[in-house]
């Protein structure tokens, strides 16, 4: 009776030793649970209003593009007049864009973007090759795409009369992604202050520029308007890269369906702020235009190497050292968002097991998913090396409006087969047919027309995607998991991570 009080009592004190020890380590995993939380999941709080949903769309959209698809856009069009109808048409395509996606966000509310929907509406083949190619090409780009604008605008002081050297560009672009994806890895926190700040710059340069431009309207500087659609181009292919170049300053406009649980009545709020908000950017982007040819002709808008400054140099001189100064703060703002977004896309694919398991993983430190933010970090410099600002916009647009068309195309599928699925927002059948048949349009214009390499180059890419869902998705091959056990080991305890994956359950 004796010995069995004595194990009793010793069951009771390795107990309460157990859960001392519980308690000990509970507030580090609470911590990465909650910090896990506020990355991957939508607040519980519907907090965000219809000002603010406006507030939010124009704040994502208006980056780099506007100061450097102006040149492209003209070069492709030919005219001042096509060119201005182009930054129009485009704002009008994102409008409707938006449009199906707020009903797909609505319909699905699921995160990871066009993920969830094409794996409704085609499976899992589709929806493996979206994150492939996003994960590898299309957000890599456009970091690599953003701060190589911004090394441009940063570097074009320092060398006036004539364009910088290709390589102190490439040197400055790659220092900026380290910068950028340092803060991201070391705090959210940081790289929320940086976002405020970085924003409101953003919006400082965009006014002075629109404003300038109506004095100068007002002044009667309406010279290079004139004969606005003299020697046009109006080949499909012309056309198809001034929209692509044109479509990437409008980058964005399918980010707002991510915050459909924050909106506060999001079945009104949402279409309504797209509605508002992308118009709004359109208005933006052909008065920033109209500034341009107030000052400049169009021989001179494709000869700068930065037009913003050139603008600069004309309208605002001696001060128009304040044009380079914000546009490489509004370029680097731009970076700097979307480094933290697609860090997030990084860290989603690492969890459901198609990318590396590390890539999942959360710093014990730093409460940030630093492995997912350096692996995006990389890839972008390796896609610096070799291109320029052009050819990366042509193969990104060319590659996303691939899976636009087919997510799209996705909505107009589950009319038929997803019938029972609930509709708070259903667009007119007519806008999704539009926006596909648009997108086919976009995507086999510039092969049918001016075949290159490249674009056979990116379609084996984002095919070849299939050869590593059967491997590493389908069988589940073991091989693979015997190499990347020890390195996943290793880089672990270099980088102080650990996975927080009961906080995605």
């Amino acid at each position: 009776m004796g010995e069995e009080n004595l194990r009793n009592r010793k069951g009771e004190d390795d107990g309460k030793e157990e859960r001392q020890s519980i308690q000990r380590h509970e507030p580090q995993t609470t911590n990465l649970q909650k910090q896990a939380n506020l990355f991957l999941l939508p607040l519980q709080s519907a907090s965000v209003g219809l000002i603010s949903g406006i507030c939010m769309i124009v704040g994502t959209i208006i980056g780099s593009g506007i100061f450097v698809s102006p040149k492209s856009v003209l070069a492709n069009s030919g005219a001042v007049g096509p060119c201005l109808t182009i930054w129009a048409a485009c704002g009008v395509l994102a409008t409707l864009g938006a449009l199906c996606f707020a009903e797909l966000g609505t319909m699905i509310t699921k995160s990871g973007g066009e993920y969830p929907y094409l794996m409704e509406a085609f499976g899992p083949v589709p929806a493996f090759l979206f994150s492939w190619t996003s994960l590898l090409v299309t957000k890599p780009t456009s970091f690599a795409i953003i701060c190589l604008s911004f090394a441009e605008y940063a570097s074009a002081p320092f060398y006036p009369g004539c364009d910088p050297p290709q390589v102190v560009i490439k040197c400055l672009a790659a220092a900026a992604i380290v910068v950028i994806t340092l803060v991201n890895s070391l705090s959210v926190k940081l790289a929320s202050y940086l976002q405020n700040f970085l924003t409101a710059a953003k919006m400082i340069i965009v006014t002075i520029i629109i404003v300038s431009g109506i004095v100068l309207l007002a002044q009667g500087k309406t010279d290079n308007f004139k004969d606005s659609f003299k020697d046009s181009k109006v080949s499909v292919s012309s056309i198809s890269l001034a929209f692509y170049n044109g479509l990437w300053a409008y980058d964005g406009w399918n980010q707002l369906n991510y915050i459909t649980e924050e909106l506060k009545n999001p079945y009104r709020n949402l279409p309504l702020s797209i509605i508002i908000g992308i118009p709004l950017v359109t208005v933006c982007y052909v008065l920033i235009n109209i500034s341009y040819f107030t000052v400049m002709t169009s021989t001179e808008l494709l000869q700068s190497q930065a037009v913003a400054v050139t603008f600069g140099d004309r309208v605002l001189y001696p001060a128009s050292w304040i044009v380079p100064l914000f546009v490489a703060f509004s370029t680097i703002g731009s970076a700097n968002g979307t480094c933290f977004t697609a860090g997030r896309l990084v860290y989603v694919a690492g969890r459901e097991g198609h990318m590396l398991k590390l890539l999942s993983y959360i710093s014990v430190k730093r409460l940030t998913p630093a492995p997912a933010i350096i692996f995006y970090g990389a890839i972008a410099i390796i896609y610096i090396i070799p291109g320029d600002i052009n050819t990366l916009i042509n193969y990104f647009s060319f590659a996303v409006w691939i899976f636009y068309g087919f997510t799209v195309l996705g909505l107009i599928v589950m009319r038929f087969t997803r019938k029972e699925l609930r509709r708070p927002i259903r667009v007119p059948i007519v806008i999704p047919v539009v926006v596909t048949l648009v997108a086919v349009v976009l995507v086999l214009a510039p092969i049918i027309s001016t075949p290159e390499l490249p674009y056979l180059y990116c379609c084996l890419f984002i095919l070849s995607g299939l050869v590593v869902y059967l491997l590493f998705v389908h069988f589940k091959f073991d091989w693979p998991q015997k190499i990347s056990k020890p390195i996943t080991m290793h880089l672990q305890m270099l980088l102080e991570v650990v996975p927080a994956e009961e906080a995605t359950e």
